[in-house]
Formats: structure tokens, sequence, C-alpha cells
């Protein structure tokens, strides 16, 4: 859990699968590097890849806005059942039914329901397909949800229909891209699947 990067503003480094990215990774890296971390973004428990945490109040008030205002880039690698298109850009209407932790695509807009939108590329096809996604907004289960919702659900995501045979969604966020004190930064890494 050695950070990818650190300075007295943030800190970035690689979430894996099994901690909560609100409480229990950032509190061992909290323990690791000492000090208090901020959560600006999030992973489920059960999705691994690159995390950012403010270490000041400023930092973390200004990656929100970045994330607020669509400056701050997320990317993502995904292994699918199927083969999708080459390449796309997805826009749902998504509710999430928080008491049974599940999202739902949905065709008309109501309380509690939000816009989702991605982009997309293919980069292998097959009986599985690995794609790279960049979010264009943030919502929970989004990627998993809007696969699924068109007949290519995650590999090893039990709770949209791609079953078990991995143990956990193989979806992993490979890139993080952002400004920090006025100069961009950017952070990438894929796991040994998507290689």
């Amino acid at each position: 859990m050695e950070p990818i990067y650190l300075d007295d503003g943030l800190v970035v480094a690689e979430k894996p699968v099994g901690l909560d990215s609100e409480a229990g990774f950032p509190q061992a890296l909290e323990k690791q590097i000492g000090g208090k971390l901020y959560t600006v973004h999030r992973l489920d428990k059960n999705v691994a890849g690159l995390m950012v945490y403010a270490r000041a109040p400023q930092a973390a008030a200004e990656l929100s806005r970045q994330i607020r205002e669509g400056e701050f880039q997320k990317e993502y690698v995904a292994l699918v059942h199927g083969t999708p298109p080459e390449s796309g850009f997805w826009t749902d209407l998504l509710f999430r039914d928080s008491r049974a932790n599940k999202v739902y695509v949905v065709n008309r807009t109501r309380k509690g329901v939000r816009e989702a939108r991605l982009t997309f590329t293919r980069l292998r096809a097959g009986a599985e397909s690995l794609v790279r996604i960049r979010l264009e907004t943030g919502r929970s289960h989004q990627i998993r949800v809007q696969f699924a919702s068109r007949g290519y659900p995650l590999a090893g995501d039990r709770r949209y229909g791609g079953g078990d045979e991995y143990g956990s969604p193989m979806l992993y966020c490979c890139r993080l891209a952002f400004r920090h004190e006025g100069k961009p930064l950017a952070f990438e890494k894929l796991p040994s699947w998507a290689e």
C-alpha cells in the first residue's frame, strides 16, 4: 500500500479489493503516512484502483470543485461478458434503491433519478472483452449498471448478472487526472489482467 504520490496537500494510492474507500483504506493510509485524510471520491468496496485523498481542507475543497465542474478525470478498465461496440457514448437515467443497494436504469425522471454518462473504447474483443471507460458523471455502480443493462455485465459482478467466477467485479480505476497547486497531474496504472 505504498503511496504512488505524496505531498503536503494530497496522496495518491492503489486501493485493493475489500477495503472501503471512505473508511478502511484512508484509515490504513493515515496510519502509514500520518495526519488526517479527506475523501473526495469513492470506489466500491469490491473494486480496486487508484484513489486520491486530500491531506488538507483546502486541497479537499479544490478537488471537490474540480469533480463538480467536470475537470477531474477518472478512467477505468473492465472485463465484460460479450463483445460491446468498438466505442460509444452512453447516457442513462439511473435510480438507486438504497435499501437493496442496487441501481437500475429507468426511462423517466422522478425523485432520486440522476443522469449518468460515460464513453468507452473496446480494447480487446471476445467472450470476455476488455474495455476502457471514461466517466462523464460519477454515479453509484454506474459502470456496472450501464454495461449490464445492455447485455455486457462485468465479469465477476454477481449483483448485476456477471457471475462469480472472479470473486469480485473485474473493474479497476486505472487513471486519475486533475490539477494540483496550479499544475496538471495524471496517474495511470493497469492491473495485470488488463495488460
